[in-house]
C-alpha cells in the first residue's frame, strides 16, 4: 500500500477564496479601537498596603473603581444582579489587584473548596486574565474563590483555546467575607511574568461567577462566542511603567529522600534513596526565560488517572510535570487536528515508568513577534534502555492581528539500546502549521481556517522501502466557533509508516473526513432551562486506497442544562467498522474479534446534577451493539462536601460486554479524597482498581506551601495484585521531598 497524496491544487476553487476573504478581514480589523481600559495607578513610597483581602486602605479608596460587567449567562447582556469593583495599583515588582464582590445575601456565598489549584465549579469565583504581550493569542489565567484558594493557568488560542492549568505560577491572594459580600487582595510579582518591556499596557479581562444563581458576568467579551479564556475580546491594562523582574534570577533546589519495597521473584528488594538536584530560571530579557534542571525528579506527581481501554488505540494521558508543563501554549500544534509531532510524555517515561532525568535545558519567551520554545533533555540508563538525547524547537509568527505561522521540529537520539534489533539512526520530524482566524467575519463572528504538514525520516535508512508520503501526515480545517450555531469541517491524512519518535498518534494509514454541526439556544425567558443543544457528527475514514474503515454518525437529541446547574443528554449513534486484522479486545488472548465488517447502533444518556451542591453525583449508560454482540456500560458518580475545605468522590464504572466470540466484565473503581485545612495546606488520597489488570493502587500525597513556590510533599505509593484468596504487594514507596525557591 502506498500514500497518495493530497492534491492541494485541486481545492483551489473552494478552498482560495474563503482563505483570502479571512486574510482580508484580519488585515481591515481595528486591532485595539473601541477596547475597554481599565488604568494600573502607581505605588508611592510613602504608601503601603496590608494584605488582608480588606479594601480599606487610602489607596485603594483613592482609586476610582471599575465595573460594568454584562451578563453572558442567564440573559446574555443583561445587567448583573450584583455589583462588581475592581481597582489595580502597582509599584516596581508587583502588580495589584482590589476587586469588591457585592452580595445582598452573603449567607449564600459559595466556597467549598481551598486546595491550590483545584477546580472551582462549586464555588463563587472571579477569574481574569493578562495577555502581557498584547498579541491576543496568549494570556495568563487567574482564578480565586472566597476561600482564598489561588489557581492559574497558560491559555493559548487558534482552533479552540487550550487552558494548560498545571502551571503554577508564583503569587498570592488574601480575602475577607462580610456582611457586604466578599473581596480580595491580590499580588502578582513581576517575576512571575513574561512580559514586552516596551509597552505600556496588558490585554486584560475579568468574569465573575455567582455560584447559587449560576450567573456568568463579564466585563468584556461578554458574548457567548466570546468569554475570558479570548485574549482577543479582552479590553486594556493602561499605564504600566518602570516595572522590573529585578536581576531575573531563580534558583530553586530540592531534595529527596525515599524508600522503596519491590516484590522481586525472590523476595522483596528494598532499597532507600537520598538525592537532591535543581532548576535554575534567568530572564534574558522581561520576554524570554532560560532554564536549566539538573537531575530532576517529579516525585510529588499526582498519579494517572487509571481507564480501561476497550479500543484498538492507545489512550492519551495528560502531563503531569512542572518542568514540561511551562511553555506549553507555545509547543500547541495545530490545535484540534489529532496531531501531536511533539509529546512531552515521551520523554523520561516509557509505558507510564519514570526514566531518569540527567538534565535539561529550555529557552521560552517572545522576540519581537516570534514566539519560540527550545529544549535539549538527556534521560539516564534504566535497566535495557540506554541513555536517550531530545531535542525539540517550536517557532511561531504572529502574523496581522490574530493568525500565525509556526514551524516545530524534534530530535531522538538512540544509541546501542539492547532492546534494539537494528541500530537506529538518529529521528528528526519536522511540521509546519498554519492558522487564520478572525473574531470579525459578518460583524462580530468567529472564523477560522488551519492548515498542517508533518514529516519524519526513517528510524531503519537500510530497511527502508517507504516514501516521503508514507512517513508525513497533512490536514485542513475550516471552525466557525459560535453560538447559537457552530460548525466545522476538517480534512486530514496519516500516512503508512506514520510514527514521529517524540509525539503521539492513535492511528495512521488513513484519510479522515469530518463535518459537524451544532444548534445551542438560550432559554432566557424560561426559568426552568438555560439551555439546550442539538447537534450532528460525522465521521467518514478510509484507508489510502480510499476503502472506507471507519464511518460514525452521532446524533445529539439534546443536551439540556437547566437553570439549577444540572444537566441531561441523549445521543444516538451509529458505528460501523471494517476491521482489518483480529483484535485482542481484553489483551490476553481469550477473546479475538475476527477481521470483518461491523455495522452497530447504539444510545447514551448522562445525567449530572448541580456541583455546588453538598451532595452532587452523575449516572450514564450507554447501551447497545457493540462488534458481534452487545455492551452495556454504567457510569456513577458520587460526591459529598460535608464541610469547606473536605471532598470526597468516588466514581464507579461497570461494562457488560456480549460478543459471539465471549462474554466478560469490567469494573473500575476509583476514589478521592481531599482534606484542605488552608489554601496551603492539603492532603488527597487517591485508590483506583480494575478487574482486567487485578490492581489495586493507592497514592496519598501531603503539600505543604510554606511560601508560593517553596514545598514540602510527603507521598506515599502502594500497588497490589488482587490474587484469588489475598492482595499481593507489588510495589510500595515513601517519598519525602522539600523545594525551594530563591529569587534574585
Amino acid at each position: 500500500m502506498r500514500t497518495r497524496p493530497i492534491h492541494f491544487s485541486s481545492y483551489t476553487n473552494w478552498l482560495v477564496g474563503p482563505l483570502f476573504f479571512l486574510v482580508w478581514v484580519d488585515l481591515h480589523a481595528q486591532e485595539f479601537e473601541g477596547r475597554k481600559e481599565i488604568q494600573a495607578h502607581p505605588i508611592s513610597g510613602v504608601e503601603h498596603i496590608i494584605l488582608d483581602g480588606k479594601i480599606d486602605e487610602p489607596f485603594w479608596l483613592d482609586i476610582p473603581p471599575s465595573g460594568d460587567f454584562l451578563m453572558q449567562e442567564p440573559n446574555e447582556g443583561g445587567k448583573p444582579t450584583e455589583r462588581t469593583e475592581i481597582r489595580i495599583g502597582f509599584d516596581r515588582e508587583n502588580l495589584y489587584i482590589g476587586v469588591i464582590l457585592w452580595d445582598s445575601d452573603p449567607a449564600g456565598i459559595k466556597a467549598f473548596q481551598k486546595k491550590r489549584d483545584a477546580e472551582i465549579e462549586t464555588d463563587d469565583r472571579f477569574r481574569w486574565i493578562l495577555d502581557t504581550f498584547l498579541d491576543q493569542r496568549n494570556a495568563y489565567f487567574f482564578e480565586i474563590n472566597p476561600a482564598a484558594l489561588w489557581r492559574d493557568g497558560l491559555i493559548s488560542t487558534g482552533q479552540g483555546t487550550t487552558l494548560n492549568t498545571n502551571w503554577d505560577g508564583i503569587w498570592r491572594v488574601w480575602t475577607h467575607i462580610g456582611d457586604f459580600g466578599w473581596s480580595a487582595e491580590i499580588k502578582i510579582p513581576f517575576r512571575t511574568l513574561n512580559f514586552d518591556p516596551d509597552i505600556d499596557q496588558w490585554g486584560i479581562n475579568f468574569q465573575r461567577t455567582i455560584r447559587r444563581k449560576n450567573e456568568e458576568l463579564l466585563w468584556t467579551g461578554h458574548r457567548r462566542n466570546q468569554g475570558i479564556l479570548r485574549p482577543q475580546n479582552a479590553g486594556l491594562l493602561t499605564h504600566l511603567s518602570d516595572i522590573s523582574q529585578g536581576l531575573g534570577l531563580e534558583v530553586i533546589p530540592y531534595g529527596i529522600v525515599q524508600n522503596k519495597k519491590v516484590n522481586e521473584e525472590n523476595g522483596f528488594e528494598t532499597s532507600t534513596k537520598v538525592d537532591g538536584g535543581f532548576d535554575l530560571n534567568y530572564n534574558i530579557t522581561p520576554s524570554l526565560k532560560a532554564s536549566f534542571t539538573l537531575n530532576t525528579d517529579f516525585a510529588e506527581t499526582e498519579v494517572d488517572e487509571r481507564q480501561i481501554n476497550l479500543t484498538r488505540f492507545p489512550l492519551l494521558f495528560p502531563e503531569k510535570r512542572d518542568f514540561f508543563l511551562e511553555g506549553a501554549g507555545i509547543y500547541e500544534f495545530a490545535p484540534l487536528s489529532g496531531q501531536r509531532p511533539y509529546f512531552s510524555r515521551k520523554i523520561g517515561l516509557v509505558e507510564g515508568v519514570p526514566i531518569p532525568i540527567t538534565y535539561g535545558i529550555r529557552l521560552l519567551g517572545n522576540i519581537g513577534a516570534f514566539k519560540m520554545a527550545l529544549l535539549q533533555v538527556r534521560t539516564g540508563k534504566k535497566d535495557s534502555l540506554n541513555p536517550e538525547d531530545f531535542s525539540v524547537a517550536r517557532v511561531v509568527k504572529n502574523i496581522w492581528k490574530e493568525s500565525s505561522l509556526g514551524v516545530t521540529y524534534t530530535r531522538r537520539s538512540t544509541k546501542d539500546g539492547e532492546d534494539l534489533a537494528v541500530p537506529l539512526q538518529d529521528r528528526h520530524t519536522i511540521g509546519a502549521d498554519l492558522g487564520l482566524n478572525t473574531s470579525n467575519f459578518r460583524g462580530d463572528k468567529n472564523f477560522q481556517f488551519q492548515a498542517f504538514f508533518v514529516y519524519h525520516n526513517s528510524p531503519f535508512p537500510e530497511e527502508d522501502t517507504t516514501g516521503f508520503w508514507d512517513r508525513s501526515s497533512r490536514g485542513i480545517r475550516f471552525n466557525f466557533p459560535n453560538q447559537p450555531w457552530s460548525a466545522h469541517v476538517s480534512y486530514r491524512e496519516f500516512g503508512l509508516e506514520f510514527d514521529p519518535a517524540v509525539g503521539f498518534h492513535r492511528r495512521n494509514a488513513f484519510r479522515r473526513l469530518q463535518p459537524q454541526i451544532a444548534f445551542s439556544p438560550l432559554f432566557e425567558k424560561s426559568d426552568v432551562i438555560r439551555e439546550v443543544s442539538w447537534g450532528i457528527r460525522f465521521e467518514h475514514l478510509m484507508d489510502l486506497d480510499l476503502e472506507l474503515l471507519t464511518q460514525q454518525l452521532r446524533f445529539s437529541l439534546g443536551e439540556i442544562r437547566f437553570e439549577t446547574g444540572d444537566r441531561i443528554e441523549f445521543d444516538v449513534r451509529r458505528n460501523f467498522e471494517r476491521l482489518q486484522e483480529d483484535f485482542d479486545i481484553k489483551r490476553d488472548g481469550t477473546i479475538i474479534i475476527p477481521v470483518d465488517e461491523y455495522v452497530t447502533w447504539s444510545t447514551e444518556i448522562e445525567i449530572e446534577t448541580a456541583s455546588y451542591r453538598r451532595i452532587s453525583g452523575s449516572f450514564e449508560i450507554e447501551t447497545g451493539e457493540f462488534w458481534s454482540g452487545n455492551q452495556t456500560r454504567y457510569q456513577v458518580g458520587l460526591t459529598l462536601r460535608p464541610l469547606s475545605g473536605i471532598n470526597l468522590s468516588t466514581e464507579y464504572i461497570y461494562t457488560k460486554v456480549d460478543l459471539k466470540e465471549g462474554k466478560f466484565n469490567t469494573n473500575l473503581v476509583r476514589f478521592n479524597g481531599s482534606f484542605d485545612f488552608t489554601p496551603s495546606i492539603s492532603f488527597t488520597t487517591n485508590i483506583q482498581f480494575d478487574n482486567l489488570s487485578e490492581l489495586l493502587g493507592i497514592n496519598n500525597r501531603f503539600r505543604w506551601i510554606v511560601t508560593p513556590g517553596s514545598d514540602i510533599f510527603l507521598v506515599y505509593n502502594h500497588n497490589w495484585l488482587n490474587e484469588p484468596n489475598e492482595l499481593v504487594t507489588l510495589e510500595r514507596i515513601a517519598t519525602l521531598k522539600i523545594t525551594y525557591t530563591h529569587r534574585f
